[in-house]
């Protein structure tokens, strides 16, 4: 008797065993951990990739759609998104946001739930083409948003029409919420041309381009002149966010040389800064391509730090003060310098490089109503930390 009881005992632990064990080994084919970190001395709060490969066990009995991401600790799921690297129409990256305290790691946990929804946000990186006002082609995330010009536009100025506007220059829309206003603005146009250009509470659009770089736009610098491209001619819309939008605008042969000109443009959630990769040929040799910020009514302070690869430039406008910069990698830059002239929208501060093919440098800006900076000394301090972002990327490892 004690002899059955005892079998009968083990045969039911060993069936609490086997129920146990299957459940740890379900559940851990259901979640993957990974540890994000910072090595830097600052908080940082940035977009990190995970390739699908790495979710490969969670990904064989279970759809993309089913994919969840959590902090460790947190029960609520946040935003994440699917993209397309390649442009070959399959998913390559999972994109989620990661928060990390200075020389710290945190984290994230990628799980199955195809129960439980991401919640719905306003709050998101996005881009799109406006054909309601002419052909604007605009972007945006929780800091900033930006705007340039399509052949309608052009085609209005060059027509002497209303609504026109020549110039591959890149406009700043200065916004002081976290949420998404593109489609509002743009709603608010329709009924009210000026609706963007009085701040209700949001933000509004006093930048002015015209013919200048904005904060961004390209030319060939050469005898005193500056060659630029007009308005954009196509537009593709890789990605429309949540975290990371990417389009390309491309552009007609520009300038004596012919230069033929495709921007790819990156925005990501929680940066001031979009990344520019201009793919560029030419039919005849270019002396340089310059990247330029507008130095409007020269009332501004501008700052060259070429060793550092930081161009900055910090002015009033109206009540409040905005900073533009760029950031680009100090090999590929010859010079820089302000031009300075009496011609409308012609003064520039220029960052002159070395012809290549793919030109890539960041530019951003920041407007003190935003409360994302308030003086001239904490953008130069955002900018640093950008250059000190690039140089040193959050790293990602699966931990189990």
């Amino acid at each position: 008797m004690k002899f059955t009881k005892y079998l009968k005992i083990s045969g039911l632990a060993c069936l609490v065993c086997v129920i146990g064990c299957t459940e740890d080994s379900d559940q851990k084919n259901q979640r993957v951990s990974f540890e994000v970190t910072n090595d830097l001395d600052f908080k940082r709060g940035e977009v990190v990739s995970v390739a699908k490969t790495e979710l490969k066990e969670l990904l064989k009995n279970h759809q993309e759609t089913s994919i969840r991401v959590q902090r460790k600790g947190d029960s609520v799921y946040q935003q994440l998104q699917w993209f397309d690297a390649n442009g070959d129409g399959v998913n390559d990256e999972l994109l989620f946001f990661a928060e990390v305290a200075p020389k710290s790691a945190a984290v994230y946990e990628v799980v199955i739930d195809s129960l439980k929804s991401i919640p719905e946000t306003d709050v998101k990186a996005y881009s799109r083409f406006v054909p309601e006002r002419t052909d604007d082609y605009t972007w945006e995330n929780d800091k900033v948003a930006f705007r340039t010009y399509g052949p309608d536009a052009q085609l209005r100025t060059e027509e002497h029409r209303e609504n026109g506007t020549l110039s591959s220059g890149i406009d700043l829309w200065l916004k002081r919420t976290d949420k998404s206003i593109i489609n509002k603005w743009y709603k608010g146009y329709l009924t009210d041309p000026m609706f963007y250009h009085r701040d209700k509470g949001e933000g509004y659009d006093p930048y002015h381009v015209g013919g200048s770089r904005g904060t961004g736009g390209i030319g060939v610098y050469e005898n005193d002149s500056l060659y630029v491209s007009k308005n954009f001619v196509s537009y593709k819309t890789i990605s429309d966010g949540p975290l990371r939008t990417v389009f390309e605008l491309s552009y007609a042969p520009w300038s004596p040389y012919k230069v033929e000109e495709t921007k790819k443009i990156t925005l990501d959630m929680g940066s001031n800064f979009s990344k520019f990769e201009v793919a560029l040929k030419s039919a005849e040799a270019v002396p340089n391509y310059a990247v330029g910020i507008t130095l409007h009514e020269k009332k501004g302070v501008y700052k060259i730090e070429t060793d550092k690869g930081l161009y900055s430039h910090w002015e009033q406008i109206d009540d409040a003060y905005v900073g533009e910069g760029i950031v680009i990698n100090t090999k590929v830059v010859d010079t820089a310098f302000a031009k300075i002239t009496e011609v409308k929208d012609q003064s520039n501060l220029l960052i002159v490089t070395k012809p290549q093919d793919v030109l890539t440098y960041y530019a951003g800006f920041v407007w003190t109503k935003s409360g994302q900076a308030a003086t001239e000394k904490e953008w130069e301090v955002m900018l640093s930390q950008k250059v000190a972002m690039i140089e040193n990327p959050l790293k990602i490892k699966i931990i189990d």
